[in-house]
């Protein structure tokens, strides 16, 4: 180690030498610091984020009432480990989950760690609850990267490939995506050649789905679509588990995607924008689900951190006191509405989609074919000119939009006019 002066170029290269490449990274930038919408590089380059770290700080970075709290919940104590002595903000938020979790049935809450570990232990409880093995997802989803998130992941590249034997029993039906010639009709009769071709219906724990898909490409599962879903499920003893760790927290316009489908899961996970950048994941179920299993079969020595709760609790204070769920919606139409006005004259934007402040552009070529190295160059070509995005789906080319809730109009619009930029030069 050296006193020199840290830059994006000497990190990048210490990076390279002691990290595997495995870990991927999007920018070539190492931040110093940021704050609610802005973030800092060692190099000293502002840069306005449209990223919120993939829809963790939808209260914006630093939020004062977040660090705030973290501040008080140190000056008390780190961590005990809930299994071995228990804090009341443990419960104090489960009791908040519970209380606005989608659906009128008595619910339950305990806290892990990250999104995969949600999903880990939501599909341990499915099939405790069911005393059944097999799992459906669906084409395109994201779930993590532990052994059965990533089997249950429907995208090989980068996430599953060189990783097999994957977990047994994992199924994945179509998601509807009319844009790529899918159906809800399809969907659904591409799960019941499921049930006809690949495994008993009745030999199925859980169906598990994300309203919106994230790393897919935020396409939203129709609100039939989610009904038929409940439907199947409820007529074959089936778990429905709806996975909300992108969408969930105020991102969609409401505090969880779900709720636009009038439906309700009987699990669900969430993560990401639950403790305002601190590392904290959720499964939240019906008590009857949630009580099948024994003393000791779920939780962890981390799970549920005391610094992490705190910041959840200040999390949800935030969202609430300054209306997130109805700003989100504020955000998503003023960029909706300037990606359609590119698109008059843009004809590479081939549709725009999403909801509240979860954005996707998707983009073709002149044959209509995905236009991928295009998204690529798009993403690079912001980074360089202060504005950082996201690409994302299963062929990688969409760009998601992702600020966090509290950016300032300002600096949306000189982010939006970034990018306006970029696409003049680019396409």
């Amino acid at each position: 180690m050296t006193n020199q002066k840290n830059t994006n170029t000497t990190l990048l290269a210490r990076r390279e030498k002691a990290i595997p490449s495995g870990v991927g990274n999007i920018h070539q930038i190492f931040a110093q610091s940021a704050n609610n919408a802005s973030i800092n590089d060692v190099d000293g380059t502002e840069y306005i984020d449209f990223t919120s770290g993939i829809a963790v700080v939808n209260t914006g970075h630093l939020h004062p009432q977040v660090t705030a709290a973290v501040s008080k919940q140190l000056e008390l104590f780190s961590h005990t480990c809930f299994h071995v002595l228990m804090h009341e903000n443990y419960i104090e938020l489960a009791e908040r989950l519970n209380i606005i979790a989608p659906g009128s049935s008595p619910k339950q809450t305990f806290f892990v760690t990250t999104g995969a570990e949600a999903v880990e232990n939501a599909i341990k409880i499915s099939r405790a609850a069911t005393k059944r093995s097999a799992v459906i997802a669906f084409s395109g989803a994201f779930h993590g990267r532990t052994l059965m998130a990533v089997s249950l992941t429907g995208k090989v590249t980068p996430y599953k490939k060189g990783f097999g034997p994957l977990a047994p029993e994992v199924f994945h039906a179509p998601f509807p995506n009319p844009l790529h010639g899918i159906s809800t009709e399809d969907a659904l009769n591409g799960l019941q050649n499921i049930f006809k071709h690949d495994i008993d219906a009745e030999r199925v724990s859980a169906i598990i789905i994300e309203p919106v898909q994230g790393e897919g490409g935020f396409y939203v599962a129709p609100k039939e679509f989610m009904k038929a879903l409940r439907q199947v499920c409820d007529d074959h003893g089936i778990l429905l588990i709806c996975d909300e760790v992108q969408t969930g927290c105020a991102r969609t316009g409401k505090m969880f995607a779900t709720e636009y489908s009038d439906i309700e899961p009987d699990i669900m996970v969430l993560a990401k924008g639950l403790a305002g950048g601190f590392p904290l994941s959720a499964v939240v179920g019906k008590k009857s689900v949630m009580e099948s299993v024994d003393a000791g079969g779920i939780g962890g020595t981390y799970a549920g951190s005391p610094i992490a709760i705190a910041a959840a609790i200040a999390t949800l204070d935030v969202i609430e006191e300054e209306g997130l769920a109805q700003r989100a919606n504020v955000i998503g139409k003023i960029i909706k509405a300037r990606l359609k006005e590119l698109s008059n004259h843009i004809p590479t934007i081939g549709d725009i989609r999403g909801l509240g402040a979860m954005v996707a552009m998707e983009l073709f070529d002149s044959e209509k074919q995905p236009a991928v190295q295009l998204t690529k160059d798009i993403v690079k070509r912001s980074s360089e000119k202060g504005l950082l995005l996201l690409p994302c789906g299963v062929h990688g080319n969409v760009i998601r939009f992702l600020t966090p809730l509290t950016i300032e109009e300002e600096l949306l619009d000189r982010g939006l006019n970034i990018l306006e930029e970029v696409l003049n030069e680019l396409v």
